[in-house]
């Protein structure tokens, strides 16, 4: 007869398809069950954390809910820091865990409950006569919350027989927020108004805007009002017209990009947060502007917002394009700037005054010779300008930052097992720093036993914490405890069956235009230790420099 484990793994198997995890006493009749009785697929990591990072890279590579899974007490606390990343970054998974016994904790137990609502994830208990409605109502919280959810298996019920599986109802997920209401439909009035009269109306578009579906809808509102358009850096790529396209604003953008945004006189920001990166600090508009939000949050996320809707990004801008009727604006805004002049960045110089690689001429070399068809992930750290700044993809579930919400680093290398998992087609690129390769490294083997030839890693190698050395060593702080001595990832890589290569030069990059041309099927996974300057201060790390001063 079926366990309470069998139970949790036929019902998650019918929603989700994918399982990552560390197999422990807590978790293995559920893991047994998900191989031998199910179609979905377990694959393995070497840490804990890995299986939530993983889970959560596969949803912001597809869109499609997955799962990870670990053992109980040791195993559980191991995957906090991914779980409170992934609640950070509202990104619905299951985390399927063993739990201490119904008869209380035992010396190796602790609370994993409270461990949970500490960062922010609701836990849900399955019992004998109830793990398949358990398991249902968990998916649904996850999906409509868009939040993380912990799935617990008591020790001693994993194994009891529970009988037949019974039906499960689909989880449900809520309709669009549409705007309702005479002062939502009064404030979309207003923001028809003003882009209809604006001489230099701008959009930006947000990681909700893609979440929604909004990109056509957004494309159709920039035509007919004749916006420029930029996006949040986890919302790059959602409007289709690049011709006017800023790119990615705060930090991350080109200065020429972020003059002309300066310059609007009316900007409608659709499913972006605007937090302080996103806002450069508050200067991202002039004080001039006129800014308006469409979110699905209860109230406006900024202070220089002075009118907010609160809806789904698509229906608001369907809305508003409806509003304007389809005319195209009379504005000449935007065929009298050079976009692609104001979105250039600095090509920088072979190598830097200290010998080593500059980033700049790295991030820009890589550019050219990366497969077209790839999804960037990106771990934390100093780097994260630079594969930001110079490698463009083509819409936000192409290039994901995991671990930047919770301001965590080390997620770097499990992230390319989700994503390579959820994008079977694509090559999957991970940008990482030393620092954060070196804490997950455990799991680089499980990068390159799951990409394969569809993989490959760029170590920027600057042997330092690069962050902490420029915020904290110019402060003149002992910087000690901040500098890493030189690693060589490359025969890291080499150990676990990968192709490292050692790139002082931008002439050591050729190997990446050949294996670019290779067969995936036939060629290794490809990791490129870049030997870099840590001199070369990425912009938007100048500007927290600047405001931390």
């Amino acid at each position: 007869m079926p366990t309470v484990s069998a139970h949790v793994a036929l019902t998650l198997a019918q929603h989700i398809d994918s399982v990552f995890g560390v197999m422990g006493n807590g978790n293995a009749y559920f893991l047994d069950a998900i191989e031998t009785q199910t179609d979905a697929s377990f694959t393995a990591v070497r840490h804990e954390q890995g299986a939530v990072v993983a889970a959560d890279a596969h949803f912001r590579a597809s869109g499609r809910i997955a799962a990870g899974t670990s053992t109980y007490g040791a195993g559980f606390t191991n995957t906090l820091t991914a779980l409170a990343e992934a609640v950070q970054a509202h990104v619905p998974l299951v985390l399927v865990v063993g739990d201490e016994p119904t008869s209380g904790p035992r010396p190796w137990d602790v609370d994993q409950i409270a461990l949970a609502s500490a960062v922010g994830a609701r836990t849900y208990t399955v019992g004998r006569a109830d793990a398949a409605a358990t398991t249902i109502i968990a998916i649904e919280h996850a999906l409509t919350y868009r939040v993380p959810v912990v799935l617990a298996i008591p020790y001693d019920v994993a194994a009891l027989e529970a009988g037949e599986v019974p039906a499960a109802p689909s989880p449900r997920v809520p309709a669009p927020l549409a705007p309702r209401g005479e002062f939502a439909d009064g404030m979309l009035d207003e923001i028809a108004d003003a882009l209809r009269t604006a001489r230099r109306p701008f959009l930006l578009g947000g990681r909700g805007a893609w979440l929604s579906g909004a990109g056509a809808a957004l494309g159709e509102l920039a035509a007919a009002t004749g916006a420029l358009t930029a996006s949040s850096a986890l919302g790059r790529g959602i409007f289709p017209d690049t011709r006017y396209d800023l790119g990615v604003t705060g930090g991350f953008g080109a200065d020429g990009a972020m003059d002309l945004v300066r310059t609007a006189d009316v900007a409608v920001v659709f499913g972006a947060s605007l937090n302080q990166f996103t806002m450069r600090f508050g200067e991202l508009f002039a004080p001039g502007t006129r800014v308006f939000q469409v979110d699905i949050a209860p109230a406006a996320t900024h202070a220089h917002v002075g009118g907010f809707v609160r809806a789904d990004a698509r229906l608001a801008a369907e809305a508003l394009v409806s509003r304007l009727g389809g005319s195209l604006s009379s504005s000449p805004w935007r065929e009298s700037v050079d976009v692609a002049a104001a979105r250039a960045y600095d090509a920088g110089d072979d190598l830097a005054a200290d010998g080593r690689l500059d980033p700049r001429s790295a991030a820009r070399r890589i550019a050219e010779l990366l497969p077209e068809n790839r999804v960037v992930v990106s771990d934390g750290g100093h780097f994260i300008g630079w594969a930001n700044m110079y490698w463009p993809v083509a819409a936000p579930d192409r290039m994901m930052m995991i671990g930047t919400a919770f301001q965590s680093i080390g997620q770097g290398w499990p992230s390319v097992v989700g994503a390579a998992l959820a994008r079977r087609e694509s090559t999957v690129v991970l940008t990482s720093g030393d620092g954060g390769g070196l804490m997950a490294i455990a799991d680089l083997e499980s990068a390159v036993r799951a990409a394969g030839g569809r993989g490959m890693a760029v170590v920027w190698n600057d042997a330092a914490y690069g962050a902490e050395v420029n915020l904290y060593g110019l402060k003149g702080l002992a910087e000690g405890p901040m500098r890493i001595p030189e690693v060589d990832f490359a025969a890291f890589g080499a150990a676990v069956g990968a192709e490292g290569v050692v790139v002082r030069t931008l002439a050591d990059l050729d190997r990446l235009e050949s294996w670019t041309a290779e067969d995936p099927s036939t060629r290794r996974f490809l990791l490129l230790d870049l030997r870099i300057s840590g001199d070369v201060i990425a912009p938007y790390q100048q500007e927290i420099i600047r405001v931390n001063s």
